[in-house]
């Protein structure tokens, strides 16, 4: 398989930046979920230990898979016989996805400073209270907004796969074309 991707399939670099971004996110909430609801500090300071890296990973992959776009490859065009405003949804999705993870990760780095975490964070000292930290609530609200525009997208992808069945997941790695 190429790096780069064609008109019909998207290549090695996207797919892998795809579903490990997919793996990462999926962490993130499960790790964010956790550590919201975690009564014990400890256990919370682990959890936000284990969620802050995953977090920047993300970060780094979007702005790569964004670089990656711009400078390097080419997105396949959209499946045939593709209606307008679906494909004109889905590019909404994609780019409101793209926002979201940039939102998310400017809110959560924004938190660590506003709150003062960070000492604790790297250190051992007490987390802060975060429940009234204003880029904290933010970030509960984007990630919010992430939940709707994923459950979108796998979706689309499976109303594609299994109610179309014009194979659009194999364009993504996932079974043959």
């Amino acid at each position: 398989m190429s790096a780069k991707s064609t008109a019909t399939r998207y290549g090695s670099v996207a797919i892998a930046i795809h579903w490990l971004s997919a793996a990462m996110i999926l962490i993130l909430f499960a790790t964010g979920l956790l550590a919201a609801g975690q009564g014990d500090p400890s256990a919370k300071l682990a959890l936000l230990r284990a969620h802050i890296p995953f977090g920047a990973g993300v970060l780094i992959l979007t702005l790569f898979r964004v670089t990656w776009w711009f400078v390097a490859d080419r997105r396949p065009g959209a499946p045939a016989a593709q209606p307008r405003w679906q494909q004109w949804v889905a590019k909404g999705v994609h780019v409101g996805l793209y926002v979201v993870v940039l939102a998310a990760a400017a809110s959560g780095i924004a938190t660590l400073v506003v709150s003062g975490a960070l000492p604790a964070i790297i250190g051992s000292a007490a987390l802060p209270d975060f429940e009234t930290v204003l880029p904290r609530l933010a970030h509960g609200i984007i990630t919010r907004l992430m939940l709707v525009l994923l459950a979108l997208h796998v979706g689309a992808a499976l109303y594609h796969q299994f109610i179309r069945r014009d194979r659009l997941l194999a364009r993504m790695g996932v079974g043959t074309a």
